[in-house]
């Protein structure tokens, strides 16, 4: 297998049993700045779970997700990250957060960039799966902008 082939993410179900990831190569093609809140880069996308890596460039308001539960390891940076309703906690690189389907979760404050995530999302997370929980915070379009990484 090429290096390229070690870092493609994994076609939809079925299509493919396994797969190799560069996950620093994928972190460090993410851009510099961006208008949405976030951006990430799909690695899985089948049924049962997805998988992406994405970097947060502003504060991310209150919202869940209404179809999967998510597992979220800092790969990069420290913030600030809220669950539940709790007051918000600090996360630095090599912890993770994980919370059900419904849970409504927030990233209030970037304090230290890049901050850029991998994440596990089960069953698989559509794209388009964000509820604000004040609507005029956020839209599915400010959200998360999907990147296609150089380093695959």
């Amino acid at each position: 297998m090429s290096a390229d082939e070690k870092s493609k993410p994994a076609p939809q179900s079925g299509a493919r049993n396994s797969a190799y990831f560069d996950v620093q190569a994928i972190a460090a093609s993410l851009p510099e700045t961006a208008d949405t809140m976030l951006i990430d880069t799909r690695l899985t996308d089948e049924v049962a779970a997805s998988s992406r890596i994405f970097r947060a460039y502003h504060p991310v308001p209150r919202h869940y997700h209404a179809t999967c539960d998510e597992y979220l390891y800092l790969l990069s940076g420290r913030t600030t990250f809220e669950v539940d309703g709790g007051e918000p906690r600090e996360l630095r690189a090599g912890q993770m957060v994980f919370f059900k389907k419904g849970v409504v979760h927030a990233i209030p404050e970037l304090l230290e960039h890049p901050v850029i995530f991998l994440t596990v999302d089960t069953p698989r997370r559509d794209p388009r799966d964000v509820i604000f929980v004040n609507p005029e915070e956020g839209t599915v379009d400010t959200f998360i902008k999907a990147h296609e990484s150089e380093a695959k």
